[in-house]
């Protein structure tokens, strides 16, 4: 019997409570409202009504959502057909329901994997189910989740799986991804899982050249480049910190990191861009993608944005909605990740 072969390339990314209550007598009628019309009576019960509140909300809260243009569905390949052969490379991401950027950027670096590796077919699977199913509702698009994905590969009979995670660092979902690639061990020949885009030194400082080269027009002296990260609770958050200690020494002082759940935090980028002496400030996202993160928490006209934080401070603002998947030098970083863990097969 051929010994099957798990090789779990482990350093990782990022990643309710509920409450109930007893009936105080179940002899007691639920409370209704009687509304009149011409020709009956029709009651709803408060519970019914709240129900119908709830869900008007939450309509009103999605056209709100869609008064902006992500880009058109149809361009983008989800990547999840079958007959998919003997060796499958499984692009993970968490996934971003902006169209545009989504095909800029995951599809770019799907595009570069499957161009490295032709021997591979090359699929797609999400972390991220909310993302998920408001793609699916609003553009009738479907894209699997990493069980749905780990599934199809089953199903098709393949041997061997080589997972390339799109994150960013070693966290939560990271984690969580290697923890669900581990349960499916046995289900083929071989299965390894590659790094996230930054593990080594070497990543780190491929990283910042290729931030610093896309924006080097902007660096004249007077202008503060800052970068907008995530962030988590994870000891992985010091990625941050470790970046910054990077561009500092390769003597790019004029480029700034900062997180939108963590730290360092929007404080603390604006007192360290008040330190110098700058007349106008450039936001990028440090994220893969430039979706909601990047549209809205950056670029919003909203008082609590990025842009509108540095505007009060009296900067010039400029916003650049490029994901790091929109690079080429990223795009190869995660191609040579991928290979790294194809070598420790066989």
């Amino acid at each position: 019997m051929r010994k099957k072969l798990l090789v779990l390339a482990l350093a990782g990314c990022m990643v309710l409570a509920t409450g109930c209550g007893k009936d105080s007598d179940k002899d007691t009628t639920k409370e209704t409202t009687e509304v009149a019309t011409e020709a009956t009576t029709v009651e709803t019960t408060t519970e019914e009504a709240t129900k119908v509140d709830a869900e008007e909300v939450t309509e009103a809260e999605e056209e709100d959502e869609e008064n902006y243009e992500t880009g058109d569905a149809s361009l983008d390949d989800p990547l999840n057909q079958d007959e998919i052969g003997d060796s499958e490379l499984l692009v993970v991401s968490f996934g971003t329901s902006f169209n545009d950027s989504r095909r800029l950027t995951i599809g770019a670096i799907e595009g570069a994997l499957a161009d490295a590796f032709p021997e591979y077919s090359v699929r797609r699977g999400f972390t991220s189910q909310i993302i998920i199913d408001h793609v699916k509702k609003r553009d009738n698009v479907t894209i699997d989740n990493v069980t749905e994905a780990l599934d199809r590969a089953v199903d098709n009979n393949v041997k061997t799986l080589v997972v390339q995670p799109t994150h960013l660092m070693d966290g939560f979902e990271y984690n969580d991804l290697t923890e669900e690639i581990s349960q499916y061990a046995d289900a083929f020949d071989q299965i390894v899982i590659g790094e996230p885009l930054l593990t080594s030194d070497e990543d780190y400082e491929a990283v910042a050249k290729a931030i610093t080269e896309a924006t080097k027009e902007y660096d004249d002296g007077k202008t503060a480049i800052c970068f907008m990260g995530h962030g988590t609770e994870a000891d992985s958050n010091e990625v941050y910190a470790h970046m910054q200690e990077v561009l500092t020494e390769l003597g790019y002082d004029n480029y700034y990191i900062g997180t939108v759940e963590a730290e360092p935090s929007l404080e603390d980028l604006i007192e360290a861009v008040g330190k110098g002496n700058y007349e106008r400030v450039v936001l990028e996202p440090l994220m893969v993608v430039a979706g909601d993160h990047a549209n809205n928490d950056m670029a919003g006209d909203d008082e609590d944005s990025w842009k509108s934080a540095f505007e009060a401070e009296g900067y010039e603002v400029e916003c650049v909605l490029k994901g790091l998947g929109e690079f080429p030098e990223i795009q190869q970083l995660y191609v040579k990740h991928a290979q790294d863990a194809i070598d420790k097969l066989k």
